[in-house]
């Protein structure tokens, strides 16, 4: 205990944290015991769903976010809203066999690969496709324009690696199956998409790095008695954001590093324990947009 005094006031020190207010702040919150969990880490999945909805970010209503004060949550609302950048564009032709990803999220909890290893699921395997005019007769199910050429809604992720998802939601299994049946066939099967791309912006990473602590809190954190009397008695000002996937209920806590006080309660979550929001998602895969053309794994 006399070390972590030490680290934490030489900690204050070097930050410039006013000693009657905000070093027993710090010291107070890194004395915190409460149940942290590391962030979400994404598994590789067809499903849109089951990775980090980061993208939801870019649409995240004004009332999303609770605290005290209505300015800061406003604040805390532009810099959170800043993290995505969003791009669409016309594909003239994109290969059914290239998209590997589904809308949605997986109904039965796993994290399926690839398009294939659904395919070969019981569920799917209902959607019986023997000739190529079942095979038609199925596309046609999931993609009910498919024969008049109206383009595929596509999506992408850089968080989520080079994998194409369709933006549909619903036929999923008719949609596995066709792309499983064109890949085992070898069908080239072309026809017109709309791509969104979605990618984290590092400058507003950045920028939310030098405007805030932001840290994972367990949902057990707002009947914890000592946290809560940490926040009642400083009065610090803060923005709370329920994650938006999060196994373990946690809470986006945002605290104003130019705030004395909420500067010293962010590092001290941090020396407790609090996972950082800043470094998850630097720490995510950064992949470079689909290329067309690319080989098309069998």
């Amino acid at each position: 205990m006399p070390l972590l005094t030490t680290h934490i006031a030489k900690l204050a020190q070097r930050l410039g944290l006013r000693a009657k207010t905000s070093h027993p702040a710090l010291e107070r919150a890194s004395q915190l015991s409460l149940p942290f969990a590391p962030l979400y880490e994404p598994e590789p999945s067809i499903f849109w769903n089951d990775g980090p909805c980061l993208q939801r970010l870019l649409e995240l209503p004004r009332g999303a976010l609770s605290g005290p004060v209505q300015e800061d949550k406003a604040r805390a609302h532009a810099a959170l809203t800043r993290l995505i950048i969003k791009d669409s564009e016309s594909q003239a032709t994109i290969d059914l066999r290239q998209i590997d990803g589904l809308g949605g999220q997986s109904r039965d909890g796993i994290a399926y690969p690839t398009i294939d290893a659904f395919a070969a699921t019981e569920i799917c395997r209902r959607v019986r496709i023997i000739s190529y005019k079942d095979f038609l007769r199925t596309l046609s199910v999931a993609l009910p324009g498919y024969a008049q050429g109206a383009p595929i809604e596509l999506r992408q992720a850089s968080w989520l690696g080079e994998r194409l998802y369709w933006s549909g939601e619903h036929h999923v299994e008719e949609f596995a199956s066709a792309v499983a049946y064109a890949r085992l066939r070898g069908l080239e099967v072309t026809m017109p998409a709309e791509l969104t791309d979605y990618r984290l912006d590092r400058a507003g990473l950045r920028a939310l790095d030098e405007q805030y602590h932001a840290v994972a809190m367990p949902a057990q954190a707002w009947n914890d008695r000592e946290f809560m009397a940490l926040l009642l008695d400083t009065q610090v000002p803060y923005a709370r954001l329920t994650l938006l996937r999060n196994a373990n209920s946690s809470e986006l806590l945002l605290l104003e590093k130019r705030e004395p006080t909420a500067n010293a309660i962010g590092e001290g979550l941090k020396l407790a324990g609090a996972p950082d929001m800043v470094r998850y998602l630097r720490d995510l895969p950064q992949i470079t947009r689909f290329k067309r053309g690319q080989p098309i794994e069998p």
